[in-house]
């Protein structure tokens, strides 16, 4: 074992018995050179980790950015730079080629400069800026001067440098349906289109997803996303990637083991929702203090570190604090001295299939409008650990990359994506909004903000609030974009939507705007058939709409406290159905009585949420197996909630020739179930069952690297057990895989606009990706209790929580 990882070994091993940092007014100062800035820069770094950075010039600004990203996050954005450039095999070896092939397949290859210049008027300059800010902490890692993170050491490997190339590319974001459109076309082939318009839940109106009689369905059933999965599946570490002897084999390998038995609990247990975000905005009319309030938590995967941070930016023009990725400069979500803003998912369409029918004396021609046209070849070669390098051929198609070729079926596939268009890196455009003084000015930036498609809302010190929709969104003229098409040339996009007739809405009579990935177009709204027609369920929507609608006295605490609400509003409708039946056994109608008394809250020490848990899960998941075809089943996963509720509430005939007498028997034998699963889990002691019970509902959070080192640094990698409340369809979003909580919020924001001062936040696990930092955990155990932490802003509120001082000057 080297001396360095010996080191941090032991600055783990010091963290382990040290409690979390507090405020050192008189706190040190340490003064840094690096070359390339053009004045001193301030970076003072709060008891919580965040870095309020004050430069002189927006230069030196976004230098200082992207040198403390690469400071506290230096492996995650390792391996960011990996993925985005495709050079993953040359760390991990051949089983990697087809991601670095796809990220290859689909770069952007367009005039950088345009693309740069997209995302702000000054954008190749900040992205420049930042890109070697990033580098001169690289630099310094590389020397020695500064420690290499323990995972890299592990790897036997240095940070690379990274070039504007990296912060644009795409490889991170949320952008668009694909791979539900090959699963519905595949439903489609195998069951009809009305099979799949009864389960989908496409909301109002009826799209088109019959496949075109020209379209070879035999190349439906085929691996044709393979290319686009490789290259957006996360990284998997395997015992053998590791370059010195840390790893403690047959427990890395028993664990892996473990994991894999894990997988049919995992399909019994998963929440009916994931990725998706709450935000808000609440007039001045509605606030105790007589200021607009804003509220954001963005919801994805959980990990370690966790995908966004906070940081503040201070600059002449600039004076913004929030969230954001690591790898991008700027704040996504925030506020400045004007107005503060949020953002959640606005499901666009932005990808189509094409299936076309190629040549049989030449399979690199595609037919289309009546003639053979050639593919365009790009040749590419692929650096991989241990092995010879790998040449390869990407294709493309007038349409985009093609994913899948079958020379005997004489059959090839495309994806047009439009986040492949100038300005699709995702979040970066918020460049733009960081600076917006007024409702007006953030539309106009609004304009710019490509991918992903998103509900973006704003609250200002004039008393404004808003909300405009953004994304590109396809214009499609004969065709939904649900199912694949032939690509002949008669299912063309006709441009883009212009980003401004996206729904919008400002100062609403009702006094609030929220959005949560539902269905947020206006009656009659006439481009249903550019943005799309997949919305996530109404629920944590319509549960934020129920308490804002309530009250007219808000504070930003209560806010946080809807933030991290665990009402179920799916419980108030199916526990109602417990009174029409008795349950078959002792037992059975104990559990019954228990939820008919239960608060309808997925609290975590709460008997009846975890009786609930099982019971509607056994419940949905027997009705979808009665109504749903199996051909349907085997390509879509499943119904939205809101659906399956539907037909239960009003028995649907789908359920038998006595839709009621059908529907109250699976409520009695669901009941039986849970009895049954929750005994098994817990004991019989039906007084001990909690729905935050470590075996039922709780929140570990693995490190990527954490099945394959020895069980001490695991311990310092990996966080939790700790129990969890709420689930995918509670504005608490908590969506679970196998019972541990795989999805929700771990940035939060709520404002109260005009008093920055005491805006609240959270994080998880810490700001840092350092475990040897005492910010890679101090926040984790807070977060798990929905605790919040005040926001500083003001200079005097930031001094106040300093913990840590760098001064960057030049040589």
């Amino acid at each position: 074992m080297t001396s360095s990882l010996h080191r941090t070994l032991a600055a783990l091993a010091l963290l382990a018995v040290t409690s979390t940092a507090t405020a050192q007014p008189g706190a040190a100062t340490d003064t840094l050179r690096l070359a390339g800035l053009h004045a001193p820069v301030e970076i003072l770094q709060d008891t919580l980790g965040i870095n309020h950075i004050y430069a002189a010039n927006e230069h030196d600004l976004f230098f200082a950015q992207g040198y403390a990203a690469a400071r506290d996050r230096m492996f995650q954005l390792e391996m960011w730079r990996r993925q985005a450039t495709g050079t993953v095999a040359e760390l991990l070896g051949p089983r990697e080629v087809e991601r670095d092939a796809g990220v290859r397949l689909f770069r952007f290859r367009g005039d950088m400069q345009g693309e740069l210049a997209h995302y702000h008027p000054r954008g190749a300059a900040i992205v420049q800026a930042f890109v070697d800010g990033v580098n001169a902490r690289v630099a310094e890692v590389r020397s020695g001067r500064a420690p290499r993170p323990v995972e890299l050491e592990l790897l036997g490997t240095m940070p690379g440098l990274w070039t504007p190339e990296v912060v644009v590319s795409r490889h991170q974001g949320l952008v668009g349906n694909a791979t539900q459109e090959l699963q519905y076309g595949r439903a489609v082939a195998a069951a009809g289109a009305q099979a799949l318009l009864d389960v989908a839940g496409f909301g109002p109106g009826t799209p088109q997803v019959a496949l075109d009689s020209a379209l070879d369905v035999r190349v439906l059933a085929a691996d044709v996303l393979a290319p686009y999965r490789a290259f957006r599946a996360p990284l998997r570490f395997q015992a053998a990637d590791l370059a010195v002897g840390m790893r403690d084999a047959d427990g890395a390998y028993a664990r892996l083991a473990a994991a894999a038995d894990s997988l049919e609990l995992e399909r019994r247990w998963r929440d009916r929702t994931e990725e998706g975000s709450n935000n808000w905005v609440v007039s001045a009319g509605r606030t105790r203090h007589g200021r607009p309030m804003m509220a954001n938590d963005p919801h994805r995967a959980l990990g370690v570190p966790a995908l966004r941070s906070w940081v503040h930016l201070v600059a002449p023009g600039w004076n913004v604090i929030g969230g954001g990725e690591p790898a991008i400069p700027g704040v996504s979500i925030g506020h400045n001295e004007h107005g503060a803003w949020g953002l959640t998912v606005f499901n666009t369409d932005g990808e189509d299939l094409y299936v076309y029918r190629t040549d049989p004396a030449d399979p690199a021609r595609y037919w289309y409008q009546g003639r053979w046209e050639p593919m365009r070849v790009v040749w590419d070669t692929i650096a991989v650990k241990g092995a010879a390098p790998v040449v390869v051929a990407h294709r493309y198609t007038r349409h985009g990359p093609v994913v899948y070729a079958d020379t005997a079926l004489r059959a090839a596939v495309a994806m047009r994506a439009a986040w492949m268009e100038p300005g699709g890196a995702p979040y970066l455009a918020s460049l733009r909004m960081d600076q917006a003084r007024t409702w007006a000015e953030f539309r106009e930036a609004s304009r710019w903000f490509n991918l992903p498609g998103e509900n973006m809302v704003w609250a200002d010190t004039s008393g404004t609030i808003g909300w405009q929709a953004v994304g590109l969104a396809p214009v499609r003229r004969n065709w939904s974009g649900l199912v694949p098409v032939p690509g002949d040339g008669r299912y063309e996009w006709s441009g883009y939507l212009p980003m401004l007739e996206k729904p919008s809405a400002v100062n609403p009579a009702e006094g609030f705007i929220v959005t949560a990935n539902n269905d947020v177009l206006p009656p009659g709204y006439q481009h249903r058939d550019a943005v799309g027609w997949q919305w996530s369920d109404p629920y944590r929507a319509q549960r934020i709409r129920e308490v804002l609608a309530a009250g007219r006295d808000f504070t930003v605490q209560d806010m946080a406290q809807l933030q991290t609400d665990y009402t179920s509003l799916p419980a108030r409708q199916l526990v109602p159905l417990l009174k029409a039946v008795r349950g078959a056994d002792a037992r059975s109608e104990a559990v019954r009585r228990t939820l008919l008394a239960w608060d309808q809250r997925l609290e975590p020490d709460s008997r009846g949420a975890a009786l609930y848990a099982a019971w509607s899960r056994a419940l949905v998941d027997s009705t979808e197996r009665r109504v749903i075809p199996a051909a349907v089943r085997e390509h879509v996963r499943g119904a939205p909630l809101s659906v399956v509720v539907g037909w239960l509430v009003t028995p649907s005939p789908k359920l038998g020739a006595n839709p009621r007498l059908a529907r109250d028997s699976m409520v009695v034998r669901a009941l039986a179930q849970a009895v049954a699963e929750l005994t098994e889990r817990f004991g019989a002691d039906t007084t001990a069952w909690r729905y935050g019970d470590e075996r039922f509902k709780h929140v570990r959070i693995q490190h990527a690297m954490s099945g394959v080192v020895s069980d001490s640094l695991r311990a310092r990698l990996d966080l939790g057990p700790l129990p969890r409340g709420g689930d995918g369809n509670t504005p608490g979003a908590t969506g679970s895989s196998a019972g541990n909580q795989a999805h929700g919020a771990t940035f939060r924001i709520a404002v109260d606009v005009g008093d920055w001062d005491t805006a609240l936040g959270t994080q998880s696990p810490g700001m840092s990706g350092d475990p040897a930092s005492p910010h890679y955990r101090d926040l984790f155990e807070s977060w798990a209790k929905d605790g919040f932490f005040p926001v500083a802003y003001s200079r005097g509120a930031v001094e106040r929580m300093v913990e840590r001082r760098t001064v960057l000057v030049a040589p």
